[in-house]
């Protein structure tokens, strides 16, 4: 499977802490192996087309990614400092999604 990272996405990573983007190249590396096949505690179905990547530690990091034919679309993600995902986080993520899937 290959994978597609947003420019948005990109650059956000390279800003985050050392230790956490090495977490998050792993995670990208698991994705791109396993695919729809990977699960919790590293990837979450939040419904048919939308999924986030979870990064752990220091620094709480989603990242959210859609399956496009044989591709994994990562396209927002941001810092999580409560338990709950921001409704603002969760509607940017979701008319981003609307642009692919209508693109």
């Amino acid at each position: 499977m290959t994978i597609k990272v947003d420019k948005s996405v990109h650059e956000f990573v390279q800003s985050l802490e050392k230790p956490t983007i090495s977490k998050v190249s792993r995670l990208i590396d698991l994705l791109e192996k396993f695919g729809h096949q990977l699960s919790m505690p590293y990837s979450k179905k939040l419904s048919s087309q939308l999924f986030e990547l979870r990064i752990r530690g220091s620094q709480e990091v989603r990242i959210f990614y859609t399956f496009h034919q044989d591709q994994a679309i990562l396209f927002h993600c941001f810092i999580k400092k409560t338990q709950k995902t921001p409704k603002r986080e969760l509607e940017t993520t979701l008319v981003k999604l609307n642009n692919l899937t209508t693109a």
